[in-house]
């Protein structure tokens, strides 16, 4: 009893020690100042009208702080470096509407680019404030949602435009920090429903991420979105890519963004199922039933069937064979060939309603 006391005496001192942040701006005074001597500053920052003198000027609307690695004797815990939960939500809000939905003339990977760092800083200056509460959650779920996004839409770039293990390790931080706010933060929290499923449509076939899902009250567990993802999980678990493909059109935008880095997976499943139960030299097997239940056009389709070994005959004809099923060379394919499964639902939606979920 007495450690008990002690650990919970531990961390209200480490609460009340905790620094509060003082800048009202996206970006403290002194890094603007620095930046702008040093010429560092990113064009989305820089002044309108300044861009061709030799040393442009930092725009205090626009600037954003920016990332920076913990290094000694650096002190990254005084105040008027430090932003404030209102003012950390208002920079995410501006980094969403004003750059990642605004920027239609740049190239979406330096878009990402920007962005990603920024939300980094913020999530720096999160966690040295020990940030909690309502706020807090606002700020993760968009965070969540836009590398969620970033992961379907950024899928296949080079590596020095877009690493995915990168975007997806800061994904899984986020998502579980954000997992972590629900379970011991108080409410409401509207959005729950949504974010659990999709945690659970982003790790699936995950043991953790399902067990987590069980673990949640009966009133989350039961939630129509939540259902929908445990159906699909348990498809997936079970090697039914037809009833995974078939449920997934019941999915959101974002969910289907969530499901996308899967479906390269549920393909080959498929594939490889009908190169067993098809497997004959007589048999042909229409390319557009396929292309039908993959959700793909037929071209895209017969890539898929030749990169696995499976004949296309008279261009509208499968071939299945089980001695001859093959696996592609390693970078041959990528989830970007299924970008038309999911691109089909953002018709209706911008950037900008997908990650504030107006969507």
């Amino acid at each position: 009893m007495g450690d008990g006391e002690s650990d919970e005496k531990h961390q209200q001192r480490g609460k009340e020690t905790a620094p509060k942040g003082t800048c009202q701006t996206m970006c403290p005074a002194r890094e603007l100042r620095d930046r702008q001597l040093q010429n560092l500053l990113h064009h989305f920052e820089v002044l309108a009208g300044t861009e061709r003198v030799r040393k442009p000027r930092g725009d205090p609307l626009r600037a954003v702080k920016e990332y920076s690695r913990p290094a000694a004797g650096k002190d990254s815990t005084n105040p008027a470096d430090l932003r404030p939960p209102a003012v950390l939500l208002k920079t995410v809000c501006y980094l969403i509407d004003d750059i990642a939905a605004s920027s239609h003339l740049q190239p979406w990977t330096e878009v990402y680019s920007f962005v990603f760092d920024r939300l980094r800083s913020v999530k720096q200056d999160m966690i040295i404030q020990r940030v909690s509460g309502l706020n807090c959650v606002a700020i993760l779920e968009r965070s969540v949602r836009f590398l969620t996004y970033a992961s379907y839409r950024l899928c296949g770039e080079p590596l020095r435009r877009y690493d995915p293990r990168i975007n997806d390790t800061h994904l899984q931080e986020n998502l579980s920090w954000l997992l972590d706010c629900y379970a011991t933060g108080t409410g409401p929290h509207p959005n729950q429903e949504e974010m659990q499923a999709l945690g659970l449509l982003y790790n699936l076939g995950s043991a953790r991420a399902a067990q987590h899902i069980m673990e949640l009250p009966e009133r989350l567990r039961s939630s129509p979105a939540v259902t929908l993802a445990l159906s699909i999980n348990r498809a997936f678990l079970e090697r039914n890519p037809v009833r995974v493909l078939r449920l997934a059109r019941r999915l959101n935008f974002l969910q289907s963004c969530a499901l996308h880095r899967h479906l390269a997976t549920c393909a080959r499943d498929l594939l490889l199922i009908y190169s067993h139960g098809y497997s004959s030299r007589n048999c042909r097997f229409p390319l557009d039933r396929l292309a039908q239940l993959l959700s793909l056009d037929t071209a895209p389709a017969a890539r898929l069937c030749q990169a696995y070994g499976v004949v296309v005959h008279h261009g509208d004809q499968l071939v299945f064979s089980k001695a001859a099923f093959t696996e592609p060379e390693p970078g041959k394919l990528h989830c970007k060939l299924f970008h038309s499964v999911v691109a089909e639902e953002q018709r209706d939606f911008s950037v900008g309603n997908i990650i504030h979920d107006c969507a």
